[in-house]
């Protein structure tokens, strides 16, 4: 028997692809299903991913806007009274306020401004000049605002004019921002 004639009697394998374990196109085509299953969920996982940081980053700047928004109506609120409505001006104030914070706010108010404002008849304009986060969330921010105050008296009838700066830290309570801490800096 010669070379050539026992290379030809070998049986190709069943499935029509040699014996060496080549895969046939059928094994291919399951293989490429495959590849392609797994390369569409990575990029819609991708995509999803991609989508939720974006929607963060929107959040996110809003809260920027909105929170500086709500902290200076706030402080004005807050740093603002008149001798004659000082109770009712700085107790609708603490609306705005967080359950530690306003209990703490209140007490000063009850217990020293309204007193002070009422016995030496002080007034107190406060308006907000200028105001940026400093970091921000999308339910937490702290803002940094430059407040002016414009305080007259029966003493000092005159305007004294004084400027300062104020942090906040502002919290989202569902479409509400409210402040939850107040420190001059």
């Amino acid at each position: 028997m010669s070379d050539q004639q026992t290379v030809t009697d070998q049986p190709s394998a069943p499935d029509g692809g040699n014996s060496a374990g080549e895969p046939n196109s059928g094994t291919r085509t399951r293989v490429f299903t495959v590849i392609a299953g797994v390369l569409v969920v990575a990029l819609v996982a991708g995509v999803g991913w991609l989508g939720w940081g974006y929607l963060q980053d929107r959040a996110t700047e809003q809260a920027r806007v909105d929170s500086v928004a709500a902290a200076s109506a706030q402080a004005e609120a807050m740093l603002s009274y008149n001798y004659n409505e000082v109770d009712q001006q700085l107790a609708a104030a603490s609306d705005g306020l967080t359950g530690d914070f306003r209990s703490e706010y209140e007490t000063l108010v009850e217990q020293t401004i309204a007193p002070g404002a009422k016995e030496k008849k002080i007034t107190v304009q406060a308006t907000v000049q200028a105001g940026s986060v400093v970091s921000a969330t999308p339910d937490d921010a702290v803002v940094l605002l430059f407040v002016n105050q414009v305080t007259t008296s029966e003493e000092m009838p005159d305007a004294a004019t004084t400027g300062s700066r104020v942090r906040m830290e502002m919290h989202k309570d569902g479409d509400r921002w409210l402040t939850g801490r107040l420190s001059p800096v």
